[in-house]
């Protein structure tokens, strides 16, 4: 949310899709969202930028192999870094900026496919619950869009703690910075 309430031309194009898919006065459902290709790329924009663990669960090498030059003996702890691949310019064109349109006409997945987005993880390693990251993202994100106009009355600082367990500068959930405008349709 915070980076869609900092990108308003973003924020009403992804309201702009819903309310043309859905309608203005309807109840939004799972499988209407599953068919909201922008709000798609909002979401895999995020976990671009934002994923659920900047680090992925370690790994241990089995044998010794050599990647990009550099030898990697045997059982060496390998961490992957998905904060820092996410943000990596020889991948991504303006890579510190939210632009969920680079994902359109995109077959890159967060799923574990593509290793250059892999916020959470790929293979035997990959997260468990990211088929019910995926539908509750996209469910809770498209009801905070179709319900409410949101707008920031200050800057929003997006300075980051690193990683889950520690707190943010200025959590979310107390931002006193929003506003909400409009009430649940009927």
């Amino acid at each position: 949310m915070s980076e869609l309430v900092k990108n308003p031309a973003t924020l009403a194009q992804a309201q702009q899709e819903m309310e043309c898919a859905v309608g203005r006065n309807r109840r939004i459902k799972e499988s209407g969202v599953m068919k909201l290709d922008y709000l798609g790329c909002v979401i895999k924009e995020t976990f671009r930028l934002h994923p659920p663990l900047p680090l992925l669960v370690p790994h241990e090498s089995m044998e010794g192999c050599s990647v990009e030059g550099y030898f990697i003996p045997p059982k060496t702890r390998l961490f992957v870094n998905v904060w820092a691949m996410g943000r990596d310019e020889n991948v991504w064109k303006d890579a510190h900026q939210f632009k969920p349109e680079r994902f359109m006409g995109c077959n890159k997945d967060v799923r574990g496919q593509d290793y250059d987005l892999l916020p959470f993880g790929t293979g035997r390693r990959g997260c468990p619950g990211i088929s019910m990251a995926l539908s509750v993202s996209r469910l809770a994100l498209a009801q905070l869009l179709y319900c409410f106009d949101w707008t920031v009355e200050r800057e929003i600082d997006m300075a980051e703690g690193f990683g889950i367990t520690l707190p943010r500068k200025n959590p979310l959930f107390a931002c006193p910075e929003w506003r909400l405008t409009t009430e649940y349709p009927v």
